[in-house]
């Protein structure tokens, strides 16, 4: 708060500069910019971000459950990601996360089993904890002739295994796209996650299946929700802020510290609903986003990479066998074309709110879980 006058200063700034350049360059909206970065149109962009805002009963859903379970009258921001009882938290073994990340792997393609097991076998991971070294978890592409590096690490904690399994889907979709060569090979940043999140979802639910206790099934399924709403229905309530910021700033030229603090807590309210009670000090969250500064408009790929994948999940709960080989020449294809022209093969209109509306369905799926 202390340092709401600054932030607002320099808010304003650059959201002029960029009205500027945007003028210049004659780009049709305030999104266009990163749109073309993305290779994706305005209309896609538009469509998905209906879409998700059509389904922010999913987010109020959750909450009211939560809030009910933990026995709270209200549930405030500074609580939502409270953890739940009955939450497994026992250290998973280096050797079982390795049989779990490739007994998932396995039950969607073989390939996927053996391309995983070279990484391990290979020691193209490196997941102890060792003094001096980085934190984090990344995979690193090389180049296309040489093998991929993942770095992870690990403590045993189930979140871990979600993490070798996501960095593994990067290795992956990089061993496969390689062909494509140094130019081709690499992913156009809205399907970057493709590989990694699916590689996710095929551990949880090969997870979900072996839990039996409902406490400890609903407290693992919440902490998905929870990761995928950050993803989905977080980043989308950010990109209506930013919308409303370089509106506001375009047509009514500088705006206070109270008009930032209101778009803010208006596009949140219309995520969370009445399930979450948003605190004074909540209004000033706009501030500490450095995304809004340095990447105007870059928010929305996390919510695009994510819900894309829950879309192509669903499709393979409906197709089975038939989606695999589909699925892989999508990873094989890397940065070959648009992600448009690349998901074209599979039959998917990035245009047709059908095909978000898919991933949405998937996520609605698991709070039924819950319910």
């Amino acid at each position: 708060e202390a340092n709401a006058h600054i932030l607002t200063h320099i808010f304003n700034t650059l959201a002029a500069d960029k009205m500027l350049d945007d003028r210049r360059r004659r780009y049709p909206g305030w999104l266009s910019a990163m749109n073309l970065d993305n290779q994706v149109g305005d209309e896609v962009v538009d469509t998905m971000i209906t879409v998700i805002c059509s389904r922010y009963d999913l987010v109020t859903r959750y909450y009211r459950w939560k809030k009910k379970t933990l026995g709270y009258d209200q549930l405030f921001d500074y609580d939502r990601y409270a953890p739940l009882p009955d939450m497994d938290t026992a250290a998973i073994p280096w050797e079982k996360c390795q049989k779990m990340v490739l007994a998932a792997f396995a039950s969607f393609s073989g390939e996927l089993h053996d391309r995983a097991k070279t990484f391990f076998d290979e020691g193209w991971i490196h997941a102890r904890l060792q003094h001096g070294k980085r934190g984090g978890a990344f995979a690193h592409p090389v180049t296309p002739d040489t093998h991929p590096y993942l770095l992870i690490n690990y403590t045993g904690a189930w979140r871990d295994v979600e993490t070798v399994a996501h960095e593994m889907g990067h290795g992956i979709h990089q061993v496969l796209a390689a062909r494509q060569g140094y130019y081709g090979s690499d992913t156009p940043l809205v399907l970057a996650e493709t590989a990694s999140v699916f590689a996710e979802l095929l551990l949880f639910n090969q997870r979900l299946r072996e839990l039996d206790g409902s406490a400890q099934r609903n407290a693992f399924v919440a902490g998905k929700l929870e990761s995928i709403f950050a993803t989905v229905f977080r980043q989308t309530a950010m990109n209506r802020f930013e919308a409303r910021m370089h509106t506001s700033r375009r047509e009514r030229g500088e705006l206070s510290a109270e008009d930032f603090s209101r778009h803010w807590l208006d596009t949140q309210r219309e995520m969370f609903g009445d399930a979450i009670t948003l605190t004074e000090d909540y209004g000033l969250w706009w501030s500490y986003i450095p995304h809004f500064l340095a990447t105007p408009g870059y928010v929305y790929s996390y919510a695009f990479g994510e819900l894309l994948t829950l879309s192509l999940y669903g499709r393979y709960q409906e197709e089975g066998e038939a989606f695999i080989g589909k699925y892989l020449n999508l990873l094989a294809a890397g940065g070959s074309q648009s992600p448009s022209e690349l998901l074209a093969p599979l039959g998917f209109d990035l245009n047709d709110p059908a095909f978000w509306r898919r991933g949405l369905d998937v996520i609605d799926g698991y709070m039924t879980v819950l319910e």
